[in-house]
């Protein structure tokens, strides 16, 4: 935290800031064919800037622009330690121009800077790097065949790729799929959401500079009928690698069923389970990870701890320490280091919020009411397993407090959903918290604390949770990769049964 400014540090810095108005297209901002966009400051409702929006026709050139850097091999035919070089180089940029890109996404997405200082840039930074490094250190293989053949297994670029990203995490989510897929040789086009897409912008135009090729990395702002729609459906896009809600990762493979069969690959919605069990230790450190799972970055998160499944005995105990650990987190202005929270991304996410809060018959233990853009951090004990507090992503800082009897129930009652994406489990038996591991239904389980690995481990769901592939770790590459098996015939036919 001492590397952190203050508030009213940040609010010159915001006051000082070019934000970008443009589309990125074929290594510049160019103007978009569509209506424009209003960004707008979640935490005051201000007009931040109106940028020139996209739709079907900009796509086009896009897809246009980035299947010509493909085929022509600017980039996908450099030695894989150039690609690296030029990551780097951008990782770099980032670096150097840090404050501003944090500040920015404050801005922007409402979170606190003290999460846009100290999680979201730095991670960003970290991931980009991680992918470059790796660029020229995946091998292929060969298979085992006899000695009359030889089969290799080659990784190719697939393509062009369509990044389609939500507004919950714009920088770190960027870095997740752009990283990975520029290392791999491809061209990505970026399609934020609307709401938030003044920092992909920035950080093409940073990429740009660090020396990648025109037509590699292109950002489209615009809404999704006009332009996540087009890219879903465009004919000459390989691949699409989305995140956001269940319900429109639905729509993409719609639109790849109904155009050229693209790759689409999917991290969607969660309704993640805490499992503490009775034998739990160190109560006031497991209450400080289920505060910080539970209402990080506002709850906006997919992989939030927004179900408390507690063992009946300490739930009393732990909770009383949960109540006492919210008091701690504050909301209020962004750009305020002094607050956890910051505003809801938006009017109708605050009314969606907002009407989860009314519609439960339970008395919140703390919270419970927003305030314009603020939701306080909301508990709500003894929800039943069918209520919608319990079954629906509410993606706000609400947490869902289940009381259980035996690790059977839990388990039980952390797998009755329809998502799958993290999980964990409190125990200080080891044996008994790895089974449970095994047993929870979900991409990525973490034991004794909350998390979602990081940059070197794969991050995706099970059930309606993710489709197709991961992000990160080194399976992130498969997924931007096509496999090709060349099999070289090696036989004399003259040798006979000689060995040669």
């Amino acid at each position: 935290m001492s590397d952190l400014l203050t508030r009213e540090e940040y609010s010159a810095l915001a006051s000082d800031i070019d934000l970008p108005r443009s589309a990125f297209i074929d290594g510049k901002y160019r103007p978009g064919s569509g209506a424009k966009l209003t960004s707008i400051n979640p935490a005051t409702g201000e007009v931040l800037c109106e940028i020139a929006a996209c739709d079907a026709t900009d796509v086009d050139i896009a897809v246009r622009f980035a299947r010509q850097a493909f085929e022509q091999r600017s980039w996908a035919g450099l030695h894989p330690s150039e690609r690296k070089d030029v990551l780097i180089r951008l990782c770099k940029l980032i670096t150097r121009n840090r404050r501003e890109l944090a500040v920015m996404e404050c801005l922007d997405s409402g979170k606190p800077i003290r999460d846009c200082e100290t999680i979201d840039v730095p991670e960003t930074i970290n991931t980009i790097k991680w992918h470059a490094e790796l660029t020229d250190k995946i091998y292929d293989q060969t298979a085992p065949v006899g000695d009359d053949a030889m089969a290799m297994i080659v990784r190719e670029p697939i393509g062009v790729v369509a990044a389609v990203l939500p507004w919950n995490f714009p920088l770190l989510m960027l870095a997740w799929k752009i990283a990975p897929a520029l290392a791999a040789g491809n061209s990505v086009i970026v399609k934020p959401a609307e709401q938030t897409s003044l920092t992909a912008l920035r950080v093409a135009e940073l990429a740009s500079e660090a020396g990648l090729p025109r037509g590699v990395l292109q950002v489209l702002p615009g809404d999704g009928e006009s332009v996540g729609e087009p890219l879903g459906r465009h004919s000459d896009v390989d691949m699409v690698s989305f995140t956001g809600s269940t319900e429109t990762g639905r729509r993409f493979l719609r639109y790849s069923a109904d155009s050229n069969l693209k790759k689409v690959v999917l991290e969607c919605g969660g309704k993640n389970p805490a499992v503490v069990l009775e034998d739990a230790e160190h109560l006031d450190l497991v209450a400080e990870h289920i505060v910080n799972g539970a209402f990080w970055n506002m709850g906006e998160n997919c992989s939030a701890s927004s179900r408390l499944i507690v063992h009946e005995s300490i739930k009393a105990d732990l909770l009383e320490r949960i109540v006492a650990r919210t008091r701690d987190w504050k909301t209020g202005d962004p750009l305020d280091p002094a607050n956890h929270l910051g505003a809801l991304i938006d009017e109708t996410h605050c009314q969606k919020v907002g009407s989860y809060l009314k519609a439960s018959g339970n008395q919140a233990l703390t919270g419970g009411e927003i305030d314009g853009a603020y939701c306080k951090p909301t508990i709500f004990d003894n929800v039943a397993t069918e209520d919608v507090l319990a079954t629906e992503e509410i993606f706000g800082p609400v947490l869902s407090v289940i009381s259980v009897s035996s690790l059977e129930q839990a388990i039980q009652v952390a797998n009755n959903t329809e998502y799958g994406l993290t999980a964990s489990v409190y125990s200080a038996n080891g044996k008994r918290a790895i089974r449970a591991a095994r047993a929870l239904q979900a991409g990525t389980v973490t034991v004794n604390c909350y998390g979602e690995g990081d940059h070197t481990t794969p991050f995706g769901g099970y059930k309606q949770s993710g489709f197709g592939g991961r992000d990160n770790g080194v399976h992130a590459h498969d997924q931007y990769t096509e496999l090709k098996t060349i099999w070289i015939d090696l036989s004399d036919p003259e040798a006979g049964d000689k060995v040669v």
